[in-house]
């Protein structure tokens, strides 16, 4: 059973940074897409970034571009989430998914709170 545990989260002010970690466990990963999403409060779910597990292939929302990257660590089964220039918008529950196929995980989300 595949188990996608989130991690990094706070508070930081405006202009900040945080690196979010998502620990994967209970398959191969290497035919995976995994992604980070945000939901804010009263808002839908959105995408924020994803990476190919096998290429290292990387996808962001405009609104993150340059700000954000994702990266992965084969070695640790983990997929980061290097934040920087937070903005007060960026304030949202972070979720990790894995997606393989017909197979969709996700984890349970970490909190990030950028104060003005």
């Amino acid at each position: 059973q595949v188990q996608l545990v989130e991690s990094g989260g706070g508070l930081v002010q405006a202009g900040g940074s945080l690196r979010l970690s998502c620990a994967a466990s209970g398959r191969t990963f290497s035919s995976y897409f995994m992604g980070w999403f945000r939901q804010a409060p009263g808002k839908e779910r959105e995408f924020v970034a994803a990476i190919k597990w096998s290429s290292g292939g990387t996808f962001y929302a405009d609104s993150v571009k340059g700000r954000f990257t994702i990266s992965r660590d084969n070695t640790k089964n983990t997929v980061y989430l290097q934040m920087n220039s937070l903005k007060p918008e960026d304030t949202a529950v972070y979720y990790c998914r894995a997606l393989c196929g017909d197979l969709e995980v996700w984890g349970r989300g970490t909190l990030v709170t950028v104060s003005s």
